[in-house]
């Protein structure tokens, strides 16, 4: 049975806490780490990072510290040549993130970031649908109210990673050109809004609209195709084509079936996968995250 462990129990820590206790037949959690003395759970916590490594060794750990504290701790895990998963962002500057997979090869660890969007099945779906499509467009929007929980980046690094990487994701092409549009409204230190506009490969123009100004969450990507438009709701994970456009200004519209699911619950089973057998799937790789944060802390 393969061990893993969990650094940080915030608020997405506590997610994958949740989603570990569901996967005990694939995987053991044999210990949690965080700075704060953790209460109330039934496998061994520590407040020490080193401590709970010697002492439980993994033989994976989850890194979902404040991206600030991924470095230290990837570093760490992989001086003892423990496999990582690191959420997203890799680190909190391309730099560090370089550093971190420069020394995951060479110990020869096995590492992923976590872009827990890549498994929402409405984007799984979505990307099927677009197989053999001649792309125009693509546009998404990632918006909602201020969370009190980020204070060591802004909407850049938080946000708008996800969807630097969806666009790559879903389109398969990379970045020729970009130009960014940010501003600081009610954050005290970083930028909470955003507007990212994208040249990719095969003259696809792509944006993405991403901010904390706003007092409901839309998490929505739109596609433009030469036969049909596409638009996919993260949330719901509802998928809508729309196609047949007539000169009277009606067309189609057809909901696409999509088995609904948990894309954490995937993305671990995705990990865990790769952790056994070296078959990454989807999973989102620290060059990936590189790219992603090159073009966020560069705006």
């Amino acid at each position: 049975m393969m061990k893993i462990a969990l650094v940080g129990l915030g608020v997405m820590g506590k997610n994958h806490y949740r989603i570990l206790r569901e996967l005990q037949e694939r995987a053991t959690l044999v210990g949690l780490c965080d700075a704060v003395t953790l209460e109330g759970y039934s496998e061994p916590c520590f407040t020490d990072l080193e401590t709970m490594l010697d002492n439980t060794k993994p033989d994976a750990v989850i890194i979902a510290t404040p991206t600030s504290l991924h470095k230290e701790v990837a570093l760490a895990c992989i001086d003892r040549g423990i496999d990582i998963f690191i959420e997203k962002p890799a680190a909190a500057s391309a730099e560090d993130a370089r550093v971190i997979a420069e020394s995951a090869t060479a110990k020869g660890v096995k590492s992923c970031v976590g872009h827990v969007e890549r498994f929402n099945p409405v984007v799984q779906a979505l990307q099927k649908e677009l197989e053999g499509r001649e792309i125009y467009t693509i546009s998404i929007s990632r918006v909602g109210p201020f969370p009190p929980r980020i204070a060591d980046v802004g909407v850049l690094t938080d946000l708008s990673v996800h969807d630097i990487d969806l666009m790559r994701f879903i389109t398969h092409k990379n970045i020729k050109d970009q130009a960014i549009f940010k501003s600081r409204k009610i954050h005290n230190h970083h930028e909470d809004n955003a507007v990212l506009n994208f040249e990719l490969e095969d003259n696809i123009i792509a944006n993405v609209l991403t901010n904390w100004l706003t007092p409901f969450k839309k998490r929505v990507i739109e596609v433009a195709c030469k036969e049909v438009y596409l638009e996919a709701d993260l949330i719901t994970q509802n998928l809508t084509e729309y196609s047949g456009y007539s000169r009277q200004n009606s067309y189609v519209v057809r909901d696409c079936h999509i088995k609904k699911d948990e894309p954490l619950l995937k993305e671990l089973e995705a990990f865990i996968h790769y952790v056994k057998t070296g078959e990454p799937g989807s999973l989102a790789t620290i060059e990936d995250s590189i790219i992603t944060l090159e073009v966020a802390t560069q705006a």
